[in-house]
């Protein structure tokens, strides 16, 4: 039997515009996040990191810290949300660290109430 993935990749342009304008705001220190119900029983992730930050390498890696932290503690999310994980423009790169992301991504989804 195949492990259920609980968790989607949004891609497309509209289902970022969709929950980034329909979806509630939260900020955190070093990212922001727009949440929103999706009725269904998985959750859906985007993320994104603003051109103005940094070249493509940077932006990659800041992504990467954003899904693994994610994947670290998807087992204890509630399911059913729509998520989009922003980079804040006015954050320096060097505050991308695995740790920081973790502690703004924790008191976060704690704040949306999936912790």
């Amino acid at each position: 039997m195949k492990n259920m993935k609980k968790t989607e990749t949004l891609k497309k342009n509209y289902e970022f515009r969709k929950i980034l304008t329909k979806g509630k705001y939260y900020s955190g220190k070093f990212i922001d996040v727009y949440a929103i119900k999706n009725k269904k029983n998985i959750n859906n992730i985007g993320i994104a990191v603003s051109v103005k930050v940094a070249k493509a390498v940077k932006r990659n890696r800041i992504k990467r810290l954003i899904r693994e932290n994610y994947r670290l503690i998807e087992n204890n999310i509630i399911i059913g949300y729509d998520l989009v994980f922003l980079w804040k423009k006015k954050q320096d790169i060097k505050n991308a660290t695995f740790f920081n992301i973790k502690q703004d991504m924790n008191n976060i989804l704690e704040r949306i109430g999936m912790l």
